[in-house]
């Protein structure tokens, strides 16, 4: 850059981009100090080199700028290791599967590992069957990276994430509104209005047990006896 370059004559290209053609270093200088630029050898091996008039101090805060951007978009891939045994139970598995799943969710890729003690090396079917049952698991995300292989007593096999289910922080679709559960809701009550409805007037309280009738009727008074009249004529 500047006075750095020691060659004699150098290919300039201006900083508009336009060419200049081939001029003497010292010239080439002069232009780029006439106009408060540097000039800058860009392509060292070409004959004669190509040097370009640019701000240099922009150029680098610019390309240290891009840089920036680019390491923060970039996507860091990592294998995360998963341990299983030729007996894993079913609840175990279901519950390796759940990390296996979310690693696979956020761009990972998973390094299942089966280990095998004492004499169950002798019976690597049962390791097989084991990693068979995880893809089968994990199928609708994963696909088989590498198949089994034996490593000593270890059964190593790698799975990565199919296109398209990669979701990571961040993300539009992890920022997205969740999806409604398959439960349906409860229906909305009615409103209430703020003014209460009239109550109903209280019924007439009614005596708890009727009055009870006389058992038996008054007796009727008995009748009086009639004077009985004689018809005969008087004696004489």
């Amino acid at each position: 850059m500047n006075r750095r370059i020691r060659v004699p004559q150098v290919r300039v290209i201006g900083a508009d981009g336009g060419q200049l053609g081939v001029l003497d270093t010292s010239e080439a200088l002069r232009i780029a100090e006439e106009g408060g630029l540097d000039l800058v050898e860009v392509s060292p091996k070409a004959m004669p080199p190509v040097c370009k008039i640019m701000d240099y101090g922009k150029f680098k805060y610019e390309d240290s700028k891009k840089r920036k951007d680019a390491k923060k978009h970039q996507s860091t891939v990592t294998y995360k290791e998963i341990k299983f045994r030729p007996k894993t139970d079913a609840h175990d598995l279901d519950f390796k599967v759940k990390h296996i799943r979310r690693f696979l969710s956020e761009g990972n890729k998973a390094r299942l590992v089966v280990i095998f003690r004492g004499r169950e090396i002798v019976h690597p079917e049962t390791g097989q069957a084991m990693l068979k049952k995880v893809v089968e698991l994990t199928q609708d995300i994963a696909m088989v990276e590498q198949p089994p292989m034996m490593e000593g007593r270890r059964m190593l096999m790698i799975i990565s994430p199919r296109g398209g289910v990669i979701n990571r922080p961040g993300s539009p679709a992890s920022t997205s509104a969740p999806q409604p559960s398959a439960t349906p809701s409860p229906a909305p009550r009615p409103a209430t209005s703020a003014t209460p409805a009239p109550q109903a007037a209280p019924a007439a309280s009614k005596p708890a047990t009727a009055p009870s009738k006389p058992a038996t009727a008054p007796s009727k008074p008995a009748a009086k006896p009639q004077p009985t009249v004689s018809l005969k004529p008087p004696a004489k």
